[in-house]
């Protein structure tokens, strides 16, 4: 930290007993201490502040980002949604619009193909093909 070496600190210890002297120097080392201790505390809680802070920066800068997203996609939500109900309003509702009855079945599908299948000699023989292969389906 200070990058003091041993011979420095063993010159400071002989000059401090030789000023302070031999009572005196447990005391002062002790009251040396506990300060250094205090400044060490000091300067770790400084760091661990400026740390805090920093990082309530961030989350802050993050916040920020966050709610530009947030409002951005709820701004393109409601863009499409007013397209969306522009383009229905638009449009005529599907329920406005008559629906013609529909036509009574009176004979199933395949009887009135039948007739039509009699009236050519080739179609005849591709439908009998057909109903005797069907037959044969059937039978496995």
């Amino acid at each position: 930290m200070f990058d003091i070496s041993f011979a420095e600190i063993l010159i400071i210890a002989v000059v401090a007993l030789i000023v302070i002297g031999p009572q005196r120097l447990p005391k002062v080392a002790r009251t040396l201490g506990h300060l250094f201790g205090r400044a060490q505390r000091y300067a770790n809680d400084v760091k661990n502040d400026i740390r805090h802070e920093m990082e309530l920066e961030e989350l802050k800068k993050l916040k920020t980002s966050m709610q530009e997203a947030a409002d951005s996609f709820s701004n393109t939500v409601r863009q499409e949604i007013n397209q969306f109900q522009e383009i229905t309003e638009t449009k005529t509702p599907v329920a406005a619009t008559p629906i013609p009855p529909a036509e009574p079945v009176t004979e199933s599908p395949a009887t009135q193909v039948e007739p039509a299948l009699h009236s050519e000699p080739e179609l005849d023989d591709a439908a009998r093909k057909l109903k005797h292969s069907a037959g044969d389906e059937s039978g496995k």
